[in-house]
């Protein structure tokens, strides 16, 4: 495992203090700087971003920054979704986190995610023991598609909406409950921890999972990301526990999955 220490507990540092401001503001009137048919972007998520990246800054100066509301990256950088949940926050429902994930020479290092409203910190480091609030965390057991809980992602304004739908009604079919959080990262760490058991999403940006791939893969779980762009910072998902059949289950439906 590389020494990544100060970096984490920098990582932690940032997280929380987006976390508390997130959590200050939450279900006050937000500034809305854009709205479309699907999406929000909030004033607040460029402050917490900003915060985010001055804590950050102040500890690694050389560090370059990648996140959702921009950046440029480097050969080590630091790649952050400061609010991971935004529709979810607008509208007053608890479910949003603060994201930070560290990648040196294309490697991601470790992974930061905090869920303020319930003050889970999730964290791990390559080749280290995912925790969560300081407790070791594991992917679960379940191997049988019926026993499962899954987060199946359908797109909406991105081309993948009528495939994202037959694919939700087939997987709904084969498993216990399907999910849908409204945050990415999030849904990969109750993967990491055993709550949930799968994640399929068509379209999403590398900011949004990145930390929480480092926390998934160091509980046992796995993660395979299929690029739609050549920049690849947009792509398919397909995250799981490693035990269950997925792969079969997806392979059944009558179009290409991902």
């Amino acid at each position: 495992m590389n020494d990544y220490i100060h970096e984490m507990e920098s990582a932690k540092q940032a997280a929380r203090m987006a976390g508390d401001l997130l959590q200050k503001h939450f279900g006050e009137k937000l500034i809305v700087d854009e709205r479309t048919a699907h999406d929000i972007k909030l004033r607040l998520d460029k402050q917490c971003q900003q915060l985010i990246r001055s804590t950050l800054a102040a500890d690694f100066p050389s560090y370059a920054f990648l996140g959702e509301e921009g950046g440029n990256g480097g050969e080590i950088e630091w790649i952050v979704d400061p609010l991971d949940g935004t529709v979810n926050f607008f509208y007053g429902i608890p479910i949003f986190c603060v994201s930070i994930a560290l990648r040196a020479h294309g490697v991601l290092q470790l992974g930061c995610v905090y869920a303020p409203m319930t003050r889970e910190l999730y964290t791990a480091q390559l080749g280290g023991v995912p925790t969560l609030n300081g407790k070791p965390i594991h992917v679960s057991t379940r191997s049988q598609m019926e026993q499962a809980v899954v987060f199946v992602g359908h797109g909406t304004h991105d081309g993948s909406g009528a495939t994202g739908i037959r694919r939700f009604a087939h997987i709904s079919s084969q498993v216990c409950k399907v999910r849908i959080l409204g945050s990415a990262a999030l849904s990969l760490c109750y993967i990491a921890a055993g709550k949930l058991d799968a994640y399929i999403e068509q379209s999403i940006h590398l900011w949004d999972f990145a930390a929480a791939q480092v926390i998934l893969e160091a509980a046992g779980g796995k993660l395979e990301f299929t690029p739609r762009t050549s920049d690849a910072l947009t792509g398919a998902v397909l995250a799981y526990n490693g035990l269950l059949p997925i792969h079969d289950t997806l392979h059944k439906i009558s179009f290409d999955p991902l």
